[in-house]
């Protein structure tokens, strides 16, 4: 192999052989094209374009808040887990559908918050959520994705109704008022600067989401899955009252009122207890009284008592999060109670 200097300072290399297969490689080429100063740019570029997407991506994951969808799974799977025990069978698509529809929804909602505790003034730099505020997202981003999820839980809603044989002025008036809900927490009037947030939870990630679930199952609207909902929907409470006692001083600051800032720091804490323990005393009466399989939940009561001591010494860091994990286990093993029971052994009301 022959070497040849070019002016321009570029080598060229020469294989021996007629046709260059007596064992010599091609390596230089090879070798030049990655060494080219034009290479180095276009590595780098494409390097910069996965990284902001990466970056884009985790930034509208974190905005979602997916610690906080226990909330509305759970629910979910509650209302089957009723429906499996009233039919004896669950359609599993509409099961799925079912979940994208409250997911989506409950997304969106996080992100109308986002957008209006930042336009309001209420979150700022030590804010648990500072999407806006460390400007990870602009607002407009924020608007754009709370669109799309509102879509396409409009979507899952119209391929729920082709699935299911629940009527249409049921199913649209369930989806509608949670999806509604979940928009007024923050948006339009407000209902979280209000005290009225609370409520809203309550019912919206309680007996609706249950109700909703059951009933595109079953195809007609029933009381059973508000009385099973109590538990899921006073322990799911204890996450919002959570967070609004930790948020206490920034919110008083920006004028917005919560139901923490108007009983105090006492109260709340106590209150807070009610939320957590209360759906333990309910699954121990099912236990006693109906089957033994209610007593699932109660395996979670050991992680209850550590959030009690950390609300108790106003170390409300983390309390949310922690909160929701709890709910989700004892979600789970709520539902797991409801399938495991005998037939016949669950009161139907």
């Amino acid at each position: 192999m022959a070497v040849v200097q070019k002016p321009n300072g570029v080598e060229t290399f020469v294989l021996a052989g007629s046709n260059g297969l007596n064992g010599t490689r091609q390596s230089g080429l090879n070798d030049m094209a990655r060494n080219h100063p034009s290479a180095a740019p276009r590595v780098s570029g494409m390097s910069r374009v996965k990284s902001h997407l990466k970056y884009k991506c985790a930034a509208y994951v974190l905005a979602l808040r997916p610690w906080s969808f226990s909330a509305s799974l759970t629910p979910v799977a509650l209302g089957s887990a009723l429906a499996y025990k009233l039919e004896g069978s669950v359609d599993f698509v509409i099961l799925m559908v079912c979940a994208v529809a409250v997911l989506v929804v409950h997304g969106a909602g996080n992100l109308v918050n986002t957008y209006y505790d930042f336009s309001k003034g209420i979150d700022h730099k030590k804010s648990d959520d500072r999407t806006l505020v460390d400007e990870i997202l602009a607002p407009q981003d924020v608007v754009m994705f709370g669109a799309v999820l509102y879509s396409v839980g409009c979507l899952c809603a119209t391929l729920l109704y082709c699935l299911s044989s629940l009527r249409l002025e049921h199913l649209a008036l369930i989806y509608f008022g949670g999806l509604s809900s979940s928009f007024l927490y923050t948006g339009g009037i407000g209902l979280k600067y209000v005290a009225l947030g609370d409520v809203v939870i309550l019912i919206t990630f309680g007996p609706l989401a249950v109700m909703f679930a059951h009933a595109v199952q079953v195809g007609y609207l029933s009381v059973l899955p508000l009385v099973y909902a109590v538990p899921l929907a006073l322990n799911t409470e204890a996450i919002l009252h959570s967070n609004n006692t930790r948020d206490m001083d920034s919110d008083k600051h920006a004028g917005i009122v919560t139901l923490a800032i108007l009983i105090g720091p006492t109260l709340s804490y106590v209150l807070y207890n009610f939320l957590l323990f209360v759906p333990y005393v309910l699954f121990c009466i099912l236990a006693t009284h109906y089957t033994i399989s209610m007593a699932l939940p109660l395996l979670t009561l050991p992680m209850a008592f550590p959030l009690e001591r950390q609300f108790r010494s106003q170390c409300y860091s983390k309390i949310p999060q922690k909160t929701a994990k709890l709910n989700l286990l004892m979600g789970l093993f709520y539902v797991f109670g409801i399938i495991l029971a005998p037939q016949g052994s669950l009161p139907l009301m």
